[in-house]
Order: structure tokens, then sequence, then C-alpha cells
């Protein structure tokens, strides 16, 4: 480990301290300051000439701000003669724009992938992708890492009494049944449709859900309206206050307060994204670190990453 290099960027100094601190690797010097006029100025301390740099740094607000940052921090080691740049991106921001819905619109996710590339980052490690397929927009490795072992092992600890395990579109189906399969439980889907962007309408459900106690599964909780519709619809049909896991607390505008809802038992999510200090046990807040730690070294060493997580 005597050749790895951790650098945090400014989203997440936190994340970036716990996961050096499970290295045993000290967080490496880099100045990072703003020009006057918002333009971004790194500087790494020492040399890091020849050494495997891991830049730890996650896309949450303000996302462009932070992915500049990134950019910016990448194109000053490789300009530094660093052997490989690993950019570690637990949340991936631009991943809902993956394809073209209509006419005229970008492919933001791929046009992320490519700017990485260009600036010189030769491998990207980051936690469920809100779509898998934008592994394929990467011409470089990309180990894609989930956090559902971690979800499943604190639902198992809780004993939640008659669960089921809810899928809130068809787009996390396969994810659900995964997390049916582990907690061997039931599960049930939600069917929506979307009017417009953080808009969503819950049409039907597909399952037995009266007198269970839904554990909805998510990759993300952006405004938390959609997640108020499911479980408001749950409890129209006869179910418990729900269990609400996802791995990135985007928790835009006012979300937090949307999910202090009376159907919502607990709010279960990660350390992807600095979650704000609240006194309530309403909010669990799980970390990543130990994962990304763990994958960390297994890239240096030549491990293998899917030991890291269940087939």
């Amino acid at each position: 480990m005597n050749n790895i290099k951790v650098f945090s960027g400014t989203s997440h100094p936190k994340l970036a301290e716990e996961i050096s601190n499970y290295l045993g690797v000290p967080l490496g010097t880099a100045r990072i300051s703003r020009f006057k006029s918002g333009e971004i100025y790194v500087h790494y301390e020492k040399s890091i000439r020849n050494k495997d740099i891991f830049l730890i740094q996650t896309l949450g607000h303000p996302v462009n701000e932070n992915l500049m940052e990134l950019l910016v921090m990448a194109d000053a080691a490789r300009r530094a003669s660093a052997r490989s740049i690993s950019a570690v991106i637990p949340y991936f921001a631009y991943a809902r724009q993956e394809k073209k819905d209509a006419p005229r619109e970008p492919i933001t996710a791929k046009m992320i992938a490519d700017i990485l590339t260009t600036v010189g980052v030769d491998r990207v490690v980051t936690i469920d992708l809100h779509a898998p397929a934008i592994q394929g927009f990467f011409n470089i490795p990309l180990d894609h890492l989930t956090a559902l072992d971690d979800i499943t092992r604190y639902l198992k600890e809780k004993h939640i009494p008659n669960p089921v395990v809810i899928s809130p579109d068809a787009g996390r189906v396969k994810t659900a049944e995964k997390l049916s399969a582990y907690l061997d439980t039931p599960m049930a889907m939600m069917m929506k449709r979307r009017p417009a962007h953080n808009k969503a309408k819950v049409t039907h459900i597909v399952g037995e859900v009266k007198g269970k106690t839904p554990i909805i599964i998510e990759d993300m909780i952006d405004t938390g309206g959609t997640i108020v519709k499911v479980v408001e619809k749950l409890m129209e049909k006869g179910a418990n206050p729900a269990y609400v896991c996802a791995t990135h607390p985007v928790f835009s505008a006012n979300a937090m307060e949307k999910l202090k809802h009376p159907a919502i038992a607990e709010v279960v999510v990660t350390n992807t994204i600095p979650v704000p200090e609240i006194d309530s046990k309403h909010f669990i807040t799980l970390s990543i670190a130990p994962l990304l730690g763990k994958a960390i070294e297994m890239i240096h060493t030549g491990g293998s990453i899917t030991t890291l997580f269940r087939a």
C-alpha cells in the first residue's frame, strides 16, 4: 500500500477520511481553492510521481462545481506524472440522463464518461448507478459496486414483522428481486408514469401488501415526492408504515421534511452523499467507507472486486 495516495475533493471530506482510516493510509495533502472569479485551483503539496492516485469525490450538490473540481484534480495529477488515476465517485451524477426519451435531448451520462477519460482518469469506482448500462459508456475500467449487502444486513437486524419488498417502478425490479431473495420475503411492484421531471403518478400495485410491512428499495431519493406517493398508495391498500431504503440521499429542496411522513417508519440511506446531521431515529445512515476501502485494496493488489458482493 506504500505506492497509494488518497486525496479528497471538497464534496465529502468526512467519507474520504473514513476510507483513509480503513486503508491505514493518510490522506494526501492537496490545496484546493477558488479564484475570485470562481475558477478552481488545485495543487498537490508533495510529489505524486509514479504513484497510484485515488481521488475521492462524490457528485452531490453542487453537482457541477464538484464535477469540475474532480476534473481539475485529475488533470493536475496527470501533469504531475501520477502512474495511475482512479476516480472514486460514490454518487455518479447525471445518471438519469443515460438515454434519449425525446428528440433533441442530450445523453449527459455518456458525455461525463468521455470527459473523465479525456482528462486522464484511468479507472472509475462508483456505487449503484441509476442505470447499470452506463458502464458501457466507458472505454476505461469501471468498478460498479452496490450497497445492497449493507442495506440487507441492516434490515435483517431489524427483524421487521411480515415484510414485503417493494419495487417502486419497473426499473428497480431486478434489485428488488435480489433483496427479496436475500431477506427471503415476498415482493410486489408499483406501476407509475412520469408526466414531467421529478413528478410521478402511481397507477396500481402488482402483488399483495395488505397487513404487510413494505420495504421500498430505490437507488436514490431526490425530492422525495415519488416516495411519498408510493407510501400513501401502499397505506390505501392496507399496508403498514414502510421502510424506505436508498443508496444515494440526494435530498433536494425540502425532501427530508416530506420524508417525515406517518406512512414511513424509517428512511435508510448510505453516506455516498453527505447527509445533514439531524437528531432523529427516523433517518438511518450506513457508511460505505469499508466497501470503498476494500475496493481500493482490491484494485491496488489485483484482487477480485466481485468478492465484495453477492452474485
